[in-house]
């Protein structure tokens, strides 16, 4: 396989060793970030008025007011039925900052961060300020955060990630439908959150008992899916494949600024402009069958 780079042979390869990042080599092949197997077969999505209802008090008990209720946050959720889905992978976490820096470093794409005006007309509640600390500086992630989710990038980055890992590792990467997302965030039988019915603030990244921010991914074993995925309630909102009208598509998962957590629930679902960098919104990918 050729690689179009613009770098030499040896600042080529330094840059795939950086992939350890993405783990590592079998068969002396880049592989690519580490994932688990969602295995064929049926499995349940959507909610019914019982879930949406208690997504409702759980906000209402977090943060005293009925703006979710009010605002009809998670009507437009499917109806709780069955599907079903081919076997497929995908990443265990979501894509961190060390992963992404070895694509800004091959392709010169520019690195995440947002300019104070762009950040003021996307007319979000979060200060620009608070930005700041998610914002890489001269192509390079901030520190102490190679393990944290990458944030700051759009859905296009997202797809060109996924495109670059394509090419330089055995196989085809691509962001999530919002099905495959939350099969493999609930597993087959439906459940609320990834670890059962019931919310349990100790097993995600949330404002309920988290740091307001992001943090290293895989720090909540215990809220793990049935299937072994991490971080899938909470951390940050995620990028998926499926559109939701023109240049919008759905987000999943809910984010360390949420409280309650009715929206951290893989039912809940919501969009968001493909132009958007947030804070708020990170991706993980579907490896596909070689």
């Amino acid at each position: 396989m050729r690689v179009e780079t613009p770098w030499g042979p040896l600042v080529f390869l330094i840059l795939m060793l950086a992939v350890l990042a993405l783990p590592a080599r079998a068969g002396g092949v880049v592989q690519g970030p580490a994932v688990v197997q969602i295995p064929a077969g049926p499995f349940v999505f959507g909610s019914d008025r019982a879930e949406r209802e208690a997504g409702y008090r759980l906000d209402e008990a977090a943060y005293g007011h009925r703006v979710t209720r009010d605002s009809k946050w998670y009507e437009s959720e499917f109806a709780r039925q069955r599907g079903t889905a081919t076997r497929y992978f995908i990443t265990r976490t979501l894509v961190t900052n060390g992963q992404y820096r070895a694509f800004i470093e091959a392709t010169g794409r520019p690195s995440p961060g947002v300019d104070r005006k762009t950040w003021r007309d996307y007319g979000l509640i979060h200060p620009w300020s608070r930005t700041r600390r998610h914002a890489w500086k001269d192509g390079a992630p901030p520190s102490g955060r190679m393990d944290h989710p990458v944030v700051l990038v759009s859905y296009d980055d997202a797809n060109a990630y996924a495109a670059w890992l394509t090419k330089v590792t055995a196989y085809r990467w691509r962001l999530p439908t919002e099905h495959e997302w939350e099969k493999a965030a609930r597993g087959d039988d439906g459940r609320r959150f990834p670890w059962g019915d019931r919310f349990d603030a100790a097993r995600l990244n949330s404002h309920d008992k988290g740091s307001f921010d992001t943090m290293p991914v895989g720090m909540f074993p215990a809220g793990a899916s049935p299937y072994g995925l991490l971080d899938a309630a909470g951390q940050v909102f995620e990028w998926t494949a499926t559109l939701a009208g023109a240049g919008r598509s759905i987000v999943k998962g809910g984010s360390w600024d949420d409280k309650g957590c009715g929206v951290c629930r893989p039912a809940a679902r919501h969009s968001r402009p493909h132009f958007l960098k947030h804070i708020l919104v990170g991706f993980r990918l579907v490896r596909e069958e070689p």
